[in-house]
């Protein structure tokens, strides 16, 4: 039986946030108790920065704890297009922090004890057309020449002992990828935040952010359901549920729902089977599929299913599509049950780049497009840096922020059905 629910969800508890009322100053306060907003408090706090974080629902109860829990080096884009778009010294330095990030997330895993199932257990990119095949060989020379970083090419030859199923036309692997359990790690980073003495307040929703003064020091109001908090220092970190509290941001963000189910759990053998090295997996279509196995031996699947943002009907629909996906990918799981199904809200800007900066002096990071596990975790720690007093140094605050052609965009997505269709084009033309 499916329950349209979170397996993720059911191998942890999240903590508790502050009780008691919302305190009324911070030096800093952040919107937003997901990845982002949890490793900044985190930061923030252990430099004796006073810090409140404000989540309209739970810890973590957006995109951190419904993702693959996919920790992945690069960009949406590609590094061909990141350098044609970017030039190629600032492409280098956005490839590097990718690299970053990753040993960001293994460090505050060790240094916070967070017990997440971690490992770096690289991931494998695999070819749904010859040309995309042909197109990885390029794209490893240049990561190699221009980046330093050593990428293999699988040829569909080889490609069984990385993946139990026939349907590709080689990979790509990049063994400094890592996985983990997404819940298990914000439960961790919000306790490590909490410990430090971050103030997280739940179901505490922003409604405005007014510039204000307050005993002669200039900073912002924020007001909330719960009341109001003056501070210093604002930190946007809401990604796909970016709100009409910050118009100017929600303009220039897609929520875009993704979807993902899992199985029952498999015989060991199975398992084996389908993913012999325990690689993180997606492939290479615009309308992607991503897939692992997770440390209790489910097959975890997801995907763009629907354009839309999750809703009890999307989940189901969503769940429908993917199973028949799934069995297209790995027919031998055609009796499987599929025990989870569930969906969460991805941000992705207008060039499906990140973006870290400031807009009307309120700071902000957003836009993973689906690369959210390590990339919010390292903008939110260089955020915090910045905000007590570093160099902005972050390669994504120095590009353009576009927001929609013509402005004919208010936050609200009403051509997502047209991007689908037009990216399921793409993908059979391509």
């Amino acid at each position: 039986m499916t329950t349209e629910s979170n397996y993720w969800l059911t191998t942890t508890t999240m903590p508790q946030g502050t009780p008691g009322n919302l305190l009324g100053r911070a030096e800093v306060a952040i919107i937003g108790a997901g990845f982002t907003g949890l490793s900044a408090a985190r930061t923030l706090a252990k430099k004796g920065i006073s810090v409140t974080v404000l989540e309209a629902n739970s810890i973590g109860w957006g995109a951190s704890s419904r993702n693959g829990g996919m920790v992945l080096t690069g960009l949406k884009l590609s590094a061909e297009v990141l350098a044609k778009r970017y030039g190629m010294e600032l492409a280098r330095r956005m490839y590097a922090t990718s690299l970053e990030s990753i040993d960001l997330v293994e460090q505050i895993v060790r240094e916070e004890n967070i017990d997440c199932s971690f490992s770096r257990c690289g991931h494998l990119e695999v070819a749904c057309k010859q040309s995309h095949f042909d197109a990885y060989a390029r794209s490893v020379e240049v990561i190699a020449r221009e980046f330093h970083h050593e990428l293999r090419i699988i040829p569909r030859n080889e490609l069984g002992g990385e993946i139990g199923s026939s349907i590709y036309f080689g990979g790509i692997v990049d063994d400094t990828s890592a996985g983990l359990n997404p819940a298990q790690y914000v439960s961790g980073l919000a306790s490590a935040a909490l410990r430090t003495g971050a103030c997280i307040y739940e179901n505490t929703r922003v409604q405005q952010i007014q510039r204000n003064t307050q005993n002669g020091s200039r900073g912002f109001s924020v007001l909330t359901s719960r009341g109001n908090v003056f501070a210093h220092n604002v930190l946007v970190a809401t990604s796909g549920y970016t709100s009409a509290a910050t118009p100017a941001l929600q303009k220039k963000i897609i929520p875009i729902g993704s979807f993902i189910i899992a199985t029952e759990r498999l015989p060991e053998t199975v398992a084996r089977e389908l993913s012999p090295r325990n690689r993180m997996i997606f492939d290479s279509k615009h309308y992607l599929h991503y897939y692992r196995l997770t440390p209790d031996n489910r097959m975890l699947f997801g995907g763009r299913a629907a354009f839309f943002p999750e809703a009890k009907n999307t989940i189901h629909r969503s769940a429908e599509i993917l199973q028949r996906d799934l069995i297209e990918v790995y027919p031998q799981l055609r009796d499987s049950k599929i025990e989870y199904a569930w969906g969460g809200t991805l941000d992705f800007c207008f060039d499906t780049m990140p973006h870290a900066g400031q807009s009307d002096g309120v700071y902000y990071a957003l836009g993973y497009a689906g690369h959210g596990v390590a990339m919010a975790t390292y903008l939110g720690t260089k955020m915090a840096d910045t905000m007590s007093g570093g160099i902005n140094q972050i390669p994504y605050a120095a590009i353009p922020f576009p927001g929609a052609p013509l402005g004919l965009y208010n936050g609200k997505p009403w051509f997502l059905p047209f991007a689908g269709a037009y990216y399921k084009v793409l993908d059979w033309v391509s």
